[in-house]
């Protein structure tokens, strides 16, 4: 997936190896001496949604396989191949790297639930801006939580950079106004900045990520110029509702979907792009900066449905 990182593809395969295993079992149990029939075919449907890909991408799926192969065999890798091409299909037009280009600096914004690994991957895209010849500044905040300000400083370290903090507790809005004023200040020419990790039915949290978002614009109007959300590949469907309510507190510009590393909801992926046509940046399946890589649709694609790369 990444010459980068030579084993990614085999090391995502083998992340996602609980979605395609119990997708082929299923399959396999599916088809045993049975031909393509309707009845086949709701079975199979059923089957994919269960896998988080959501009722269109499982539809899609059928209908494919019922065009050439209805009422004849079918085998497994048959089904898996026609799976992988519709997955494919959906997240190609939305591979798309990070480009944070344009006027400096330029702000972004990482928003995501608790425990989506949102700190750390801002963390890991820092040291990867940094090796590119970038100059970030990091802001913690996350105000709500030392472990999270603490996150941050250890990836400044890494990252050689650095970092805006305040006591807990702290106006998070205010922090973001005062990081932007150094940036500046110092010619950064990228702010990342953290967010509390909201539950999206705790209003009042959302109600300050919008005042993050306002203040930020009194400093620099048309910043953020990135809002990523960050999902846990292990949520499943949930990673809608979560999206469907960050895209309503802010202007989500893509998608980072982490934790791909032995989930069996790694589908959930292809909901969230069919629902909201959001650009897909990175995905990461470890804790190290390597394991955060540039998402390719197709190798996710094979991987997700048990192919080879």
């Amino acid at each position: 997936m990444s010459e980068k990182k030579p084993g990614f593809f085999s090391r995502l395969a083998a992340g996602l190896k609980r979605t395609s295993s119990k997708l082929g079992e299923s399959v396999t149990a599916i088809f045993t001496k049975r031909k393509l029939d309707a009845e086949a075919l709701e079975e199979l449907e059923d089957t994919l949604i269960a896998a988080d890909l959501g009722a269109q991408a499982a539809m899609r799926v059928t209908e494919r396989l019922a065009k050439d192969r209805f009422d004849k065999e079918v085998s497994d890798e048959e089904v898996r191949e026609a799976l992988a091409e519709v997955v494919a299909e959906t997240l190609e037009p939305l591979e798309r790297p990070l480009a944070l280009d344009g006027e400096q600096p330029r702000v972004v914004l990482f928003v995501g639930v608790n425990g989506s690994g949102k700190t750390t991957t801002l963390g890991k895209i820092a040291v990867k801006l940094k090796r590119e010849g970038r100059n970030p500044l990091l802001v913690a905040g996350d105000t709500f939580r030392a472990a999270a300000i603490e996150q941050v400083s250890v990836w400044a370290e890494r990252a050689k950079a650095p970092v805006v903090k305040r006591e807990i507790g702290a106006d998070a809005a205010g922090l973001a106004f005062d990081a932007l004023e150094q940036a500046q200040a110092e010619g950064r020419d990228v702010v990342l900045i953290d967010t509390a990790g909201r539950l999206q039915n705790k209003s009042e949290l959302m109600e300050e990520l919008k005042k993050i978002v306002r203040v930020i614009r009194k400093k620099i109007p048309d910043a953020p110029h990135e809002v990523l959300l960050v999902l846990d590949g292990t949520v499943g469907s949930n990673a809608v509702s979560q999206a469907q309510a960050f895209m309503e507190a802010s202007d989500v510009s893509g998608v980072i979907m982490t934790k791909l590393d032995g989930t069996a909801k790694g589908g959930a992926l292809v909901q969230v792009a069919e629902k909201f046509q959001l650009p897909i940046h990175y995905i990461g399946i470890g804790e190290g900066e390597e394991d955060l890589q540039p998402f390719n649709a197709e190798g996710f694609s094979r991987a997700l449905a048990g192919l080879e790369g």
